[in-house]
């Protein structure tokens, strides 16, 4: 018996089982009593964390005063069927609990309290998902991200992985190592053999990164395409898979199908690890310091650093989301990802995090158009008529008109190797705080750029003569202005009303 079946048989009897004696009236001392077996054994059945020998469910059953096979039926009526559809669906069985600290039975014990109310609620849940068009996916991805959120995406034993793996392999600190160098390392420690043509010649996988194949030996195939600083980075990655032990991993890049939570958190953990190798903590943030603490914001300054580093715009950005948090004490933050292929209607994020605790761009399913005056949107549409070669970058504040938030925000945005005919931009935003104002003496220059934007077009409240880039009018803004007239009236007139008794 597989154990996600052993697991939702636990959870349909502890379900029954419940919800039959509370049928009858009877208290857990009392169905206890009745069955001859102990409270404690009895509530544990109950939170389906246990499955009695068959001699117990007769006990059972006949203490409930029902057949045997009713008890043991996998039949469930109401609303406990929705929570059964719960726990017994992948996302229930693949969302990593055991991270935030509860297990699978703990979230199972707080619906079973009281079924019906919990049916109701997760069948709200199922069907938001299902006009959202949510999958399981999703879920996993974003429990990532709120894993994340719990450790200021900072994780000290992957950087001391990466320091372990720099020692042991001889690599220096910088400049980073080259692929050449990290491909040295994969071929004497782990016995791979690296394909850098096979993958570019199917036409159907051309837009892969890369592709593993288990061996033995161990393959991996990297598409020549690439720029040399992205080759590098798949390279440290899938060092990082082997110096971590992380056998259970998604063996292509980009991803294809994400499978299991513990792909997704494998892949993870590899990818920081690769970003620690490549770019030095202490290197590093020195060298942020520099940057951060000149008067004026410098465009060269930026690009000096990608230089230095033979990083990509992406994998600089994602490494200070790891470093800002504990070593410059800015916290509230973002990270985005877009991406707009020639001929799209709309550019898409393909990759969000974000540490801050205000709303920031984020995936959309229902139609509603980005915010035009974004800089990662707008680098977007004027790389498209530049050298395909150059990298493109731009800091500015960006003032959320529905948030009433304002972020110190880098962008840049570059043509991607794999498809010439699309660029990227990625986005890196910081609160503007007192601690922005403290630790980056950047902040405060006047000749910053100051852009009012918001999430969506259809949520912003910029006049249209105050907004060119509008590329759709203002209809959920206009719609809550609406309610919120229709609600002033409302307490006016009962006021009045009041007043004249």
């Amino acid at each position: 018996m597989s154990t996600a079946h052993a697991e939702a048989l636990r959870y349909t009897l502890g379900l029954k089982l419940r919800a039959l004696r509370r049928e009858r009236g009877l208290q857990l001392s009392q169905l206890a009593e009745r069955a001859g077996v102990a409270v404690s054994y009895l509530s544990e059945i109950e939170k389906g964390k246990k499955f009695p020998k068959p001699e117990k469910l007769l006990t059972l059953a006949a203490a409930l005063e029902i057949p045997y096979d009713e008890l043991v039926s996998q039949r469930i009526e109401g609303q406990m069927g929705t929570v059964r559809t719960m726990v017994e669906s992948s996302w229930f069985r693949q969302f990593p609990f055991h991270l935030f600290g509860i297990e699978g039975e703990d979230v199972f014990s707080l619906v079973t309290r009281d079924p019906d109310r919990a049916g109701a609620l997760l069948r709200t849940f199922l069907e938001i998902g299902m006009a959202y068009d949510l999958d399981v996916e999703q879920f996993l991805l974003a429990a990532l991200r709120s894993y994340q959120q719990l450790n200021h995406n900072s994780f000290e034993d992957l950087e001391q992985a990466a320091l372990e793996l720099r020692r042991l392999a001889r690599l220096p600190a910088f400049p980073p190592p080259d692929s050449d160098t990290l491909l040295r390392v994969l071929v004497s420690r782990w016995g791979y053999e690296v394909d850098s043509v096979s993958l570019q010649k199917e036409p159907e996988l051309r837009f892969l990164r890369s592709l593993y194949l288990p061996g033995p030996p161990r393959r991996l195939l990297v598409n020549g395409r690439m720029l040399p600083s992205q080759v590098a980075f798949v390279l440290a990655r899938e060092i990082g898979f082997r110096h971590l032990g992380l056998e259970d991993r998604p063996a292509t890049s980009s991803w294809l199908k994400v499978e299991s939570f513990a792909q997704v958190l494998h892949n993870f953990r590899a990818s920081y690890f690769a970003g620690a190798l490549l770019l030095d903590r202490e290197r590093l943030c020195r060298d942020l310091a520099k940057v951060f603490g000149r008067e004026r914001h410098s465009p060269e300054a930026l690009l000096r650093l990608l230089t230095l580093y033979r990083a990509t715009p992406e994998t600089l950005f994602h490494r200070l989301t790891e470093l800002l948090p504990r070593r410059f004490g800015l916290e509230e933050l973002f990270f985005l990802r877009f991406s707009h292929p020639q001929g799209a209607d709309q550019p898409r994020l393909t990759k969000l995090l974000n540490l801050s605790r205000v709303a920031v761009p984020h995936g959309l399913r229902l139609g509603e158009t980005y915010c035009r005056r974004w800089p990662a949107l707008s680098l977007l549409k004027t790389g498209s008529g530049v050298d395909p070669a150059s990298t493109l970058v731009d800091a500015s504040y960006l003032r959320f008109q529905s948030g009433q938030a304002e972020f110190l925000t880098f962008t840049a945005s570059r043509p991607l190797a794999l498809n010439p005919n699309a660029r990227s931009s990625v986005a890196l935003g910081l609160l503007a705080n007192d601690a922005l104002r403290a630790g980056l003496r950047l902040a405060g220059d006047p000749e910053l750029p100051r852009l009012d934007v918001d999430l969506t077009c259809e949520r912003c409240p910029l006049a249209p003569d105050a907004c060119a880039e509008r590329a759709a009018p203002p209809r959920l803004f206009r719609a809550r202005e609406e309610g919120e007239r229709r609600e002033r009236a409302v307490r006016e007139l009962t006021a009045r009303l009041s007043s004249q008794r």
